[in-house]
């Protein structure tokens, strides 16, 4: 286990996402994918109002889950994250936004408090005291334990974790934003600001949308509502050289490309827990299976040299 920053939150090392429940992920299989994942030892699910909305123009996402939770009376023994700002109608930071969308999530998870309550956008149109100072209140009234701050800049981070200094005010205690062996831009000032405050990190895409999971080969059809855009990797020389060295290493240990790369990840400094998202069990098993693989300092240094972008 893990710990959220320096809060009491004590987390497995890989998150499970469940942007897929209600879209490619039926009720049934969403059930099954969240049995094995807490049986397997998981405990800290990742979800939003707004999954998946887009799809299905419900949050069937958190309606699954709680319908979940309520048949295997497992709250208290997991972690539960959700997130605010981005469901239609819903939008942005705004206090009362807050306030609907934190009553609608409660009653769609069928709990009265949130473990930790993401701000899913960096809303520019409300001033951060505002925003913070709403979710002080939902901490102070027990409906929220912990916040954090997801798709923020460097410097929009670090002026909140001020303004929450200066009030007197909640603050947040990690950062959910794009990572991966593709994607690395995370490795800068933002992850110097999530350092210096002692923050941790719970980086979505960690598979980079299914591109590193070894499904994806020159020639190769991959039905997957994400394969365009993973697609986009493989047409670069970065793309599959990295690929290259994810398959050396995990034939080398006998295990899923999947894993290796998560492992990468979960390795990276001020990690505490890669989200990653699986269609169904059998997928699932590759992302429990990252949890227990620890990397060498030379598998590691492999995997950073391939992955690192030209220039």
């Amino acid at each position: 286990m893990r710990s959220i920053g320096t809060t009491d939150l004590s987390v497995f090392p890989v998150a499970l996402g469940t942007n897929v429940f209600g879209w490619t992920a039926d009720k049934k299989t969403s059930f099954a994918i969240l049995n094995a994942y807490v049986e397997g030892g998981g405990n800290f699910i990742d979800t939003a109002d707004v999954y998946p909305s887009w799809a299905t123009g419900e949050s069937k996402s958190e309606m699954i889950i709680g319908e979940w939770l309520a048949e295997r009376h497992l709250r208290d023994s997991v972690v539960l994250a959700t997130k605010v700002g981005m469901l239609e109608g819903l939008r942005g930071l705004a206090p009362a936004t807050i306030r609907t969308a934190v009553e609608d999530s409660l009653r769609r998870l069928r709990t009265d408090y949130i473990d930790l309550y993401w701000a899913h956008v960096d809303d520019h149109e409300t001033p951060l005291v505002e925003t913070l100072a709403t979710f002080d209140d939902l901490v102070r009234e027990g409906k929220v334990r912990h916040v954090g701050a997801s798709n923020h800049t460097a410097r929009r981070l670090a002026e909140a974790v001020e303004i929450s200094a200066k009030e007197g005010l909640v603050r947040y205690v990690a950062l959910q934003q794009e990572y991966n062996l593709v994607e690395r831009g995370y490795e800068g000032e933002l992850r110097d600001v999530v350092a210096r405050e002692g923050l941790a990190s719970t980086p979505y895409f960690g598979l980079a949308r299914g591109f590193l999971t070894g499904k994806y080969a020159p020639g190769v059809t991959v039905e997957s509502p994400r394969a365009a855009s993973a697609a986009e990797y493989l047409a670069t020389e970065h793309g599959r050289r990295t690929l290259r060295a994810l398959a050396e290493v995990a034939d080398a240990r006998g295990v899923e490309q999947a894993s290796v790369a998560l492992a990468w990840l979960a390795a990276q400094p001020t990690v505490a827990a890669p989200i990653s998202s699986a269609r169904d069990v059998a997928q699932l098993e590759a992302l429990m299976a990252a949890a227990e693989l620890e990397l060498t300092e030379q598998e590691l240094a492999l995997l950073d040299t391939a992955s690192r972008p030209a220039g």
